[in-house]
């Protein structure tokens, strides 16, 4: 499987710590401690998830080497759509004219853009599809509560987007060497550990010490299985993407498997926890500085619980 073109959208907004500070009392330098975030994007009031998704296939299409109307499968993967009837793979699917393909939104917390990539596996190892475009990406500005002490300054909002295909189409083209994804539903707190309850609440982490705890071990774990399952080491990875979701899980993973800390590419501090985008958003911002043979793992943890990698060669 081949990643043939990537793109993304980024709000212009940035919120930064001290707008926290007026709210619930927290300074910045406590934000940065705990986080290490220093400011995040924010959706404008029309801005969604279905436009920013476009953005993103829009911001893709000069490097992809194909028509955008051979496209066979289009999934969007979020935890909180614009719309939950009227996806934003049904909306790329009108908007550019994609007719022959199938189209569906999928969620898995903030593990579903590796799930969708999965999915997409799936559908090219039974013959039923060929080349998909995964729109991933949150809105969390939607549903955050901003004067919540616990969560309500770690979000931000972005989209992404990836072409792939089965086969190789271009001489740039990525390969993606194994993708593997689990739910964890039994674990630790599981689902009551991140939640977002549209009328009760919005977005909420009640459990913030057991995500931390879970994310430190499965991130690690799951990218060394597939370290492992192709032969390599962690000295053999070029850059490693964790799920951006507190710098000091990715500094903590940095120091459990010795590799140096600037191999783990991360956005967090200006962007905060953009979700289902995160990982992907961090791969398409650095997509130019990639060597060939580079080896990349993009590792993630998400609410309920779920987690999931996919390693890549360039």
């Amino acid at each position: 499987m081949y990643i043939n073109a990537v793109g993304y959208y980024i709000p212009k907004d940035r919120i930064g710590n001290d707008y926290f500070f007026k709210l619930n009392g927290l300074t910045s330098e406590w934000i940065v401690q705990r986080t290490g975030i220093v400011t995040r994007s924010k959706a404008r009031p029309r801005e969604n998830l279905n436009t920013m998704g476009l953005e993103a296939v829009r911001n893709a299409l000069p490097s992809l080497p194909y028509n955008i109307e051979d496209v066979d499968l289009i999934i969007s993967a979020s935890y909180s759509p614009f719309d939950t009837v009227g996806t934003a793979a049904h909306v790329a699917q009108r908007e550019f004219g994609i007719e022959e393909a199938k189209a569906f939104n999928m969620t898995s917390a903030c593990s579903s853009f590796i799930n969708a990539l999965e999915i997409a596996e799936g559908y090219f190892a039974t013959g039923k599809a060929r080349k998909a475009l995964i729109i991933g990406g949150d809105k969390n500005s939607t549903y955050a509560n901003e004067a919540d002490p616990k969560t309500g300054h770690l979000w931000g909002d972005a989209a992404v987007a990836f072409f792939i295909s089965k086969e190789q189409v271009g001489e740039n083209d990525a390969r993606i060497l194994e993708i593997f994804t689990q739910a964890l539903g039994c674990l630790g707190k599981g689902p009551e550990s991140v939640q977002l309850r549209p009328r009760n609440g919005g977005i909420r982490m009640p459990e913030g010490k057991d995500v931390f705890l879970q994310a430190c071990t499965y991130m690690p774990r799951n990218a060394f299985r597939l370290l492992e399952n192709n032969g390599y080491t962690w000295n053999d990875l070029t850059y490693f993407i964790a799920h951006q979701a507190n710098l000091r899980i990715i500094k903590n993973i940095a120091e459990q498997v010795q590799i140096p800390e600037e191999k783990c590419l991360h956005n967090i501090e200006e962007l905060g926890n953009t979700g289902s985008a995160s990982c992907a958003l961090v791969y398409a911002q650095n997509h130019h500085r990639f060597q060939k043979d580079d080896l990349i793992c993009m590792s993630v943890f998400g609410g309920g619980y779920s987690a999931g990698a996919c390693l890549i060669r360039i």
